[in-house]
């Protein structure tokens, strides 16, 4: 039987690996990656000279097709993205579906957990997070005023990712949805050398960063708490 491992991996500092993804990805055929360039540079930390091919959102059938073919050839395949956890808020998860809807339990799927931006932040974030809601990336436009709305309602936790282009018009539409005093938490560059978490009401994490344009770069968590 075949099987095609998920592996976490690290979302900044190296040696954020398990000792058990380490092992699997020299043991494996074949790594698929969401940049190749990327992956190579973690796996010639460990040593690790295991082919690689690229899979992302851009995939064509004919690269899915040729990983099917080589999971009915009964080769071993890892999947990981450029950092972190695939399949959750990753393109990873098409290939998941398609090789379950094919082989059904021919084909073994076995996790690996690792690192997450997600739960990194949020075990630092200082609030209670027994119920919380994770919107993953907010969209560019369509929808993006509604998910606004439902995180200003919401008595709940939300939690959702954004990119250095749009963190400042995230906080700007919670502002103006949630109220200048709604308390949020934003976790940039996890685990990396200029990690940093600001924490306060919206206005003042707004302020923040219109003091520091230049920590307005990097991968953000944005946490809102719940409305009381």
């Amino acid at each position: 039987m075949a099987t095609l491992y998920i592996i976490g991996t690290p979302i900044g500092n190296l040696e954020d690996i398990t000792l058990r993804a380490l092992r699997v990805l020299k043991e494996v055929d074949l790594v698929l990656c969401e940049d190749t360039r990327v992956t190579k540079r973690l796996l010639s930390k460990y040593e690790i000279d295991t082919p690689t091919m690229s899979y992302h959102a851009q995939s064509k059938l004919a690269k899915v097709d040729k990983i099917l073919e080589l999971l009915t050839e009964g080769k071993n395949i890892a999947l990981v993205s450029d950092a972190g956890t695939p399949c959750i808020s990753d393109p990873g998860v098409l290939l998941v579906s398609q090789v379950r809807e094919k082989f059904g339990d021919d084909v073994s799927i076995v996790p690996i957990p690792g690192p997450s931006a997600l739960i990194t932040a949020l075990s630092a974030a200082g609030i209670s997070v027994a119920e919380f809601t994770f919107l993953g990336f907010l969209p560019h436009k369509k929808g993006r005023e509604t998910l606004f709305k439902e995180i200003a309602e919401s008595t709940r936790v939300m939690a959702f990712y954004e990119s250095t282009h749009r963190i400042e018009k995230a906080l700007e539409s919670l502002e103006k949805f949630c109220g200048a005093d709604r308390h949020v938490i934003v976790a940039r560059e996890l685990t990396k050398i200029y990690e940093e978490f600001v924490r306060g009401t919206v206005a003042e994490v707004r302020a923040h960063y219109a003091k520091n344009p230049d920590r307005v770069r990097g991968e953000f968590v944005v946490i809102v708490q719940g409305r009381i």
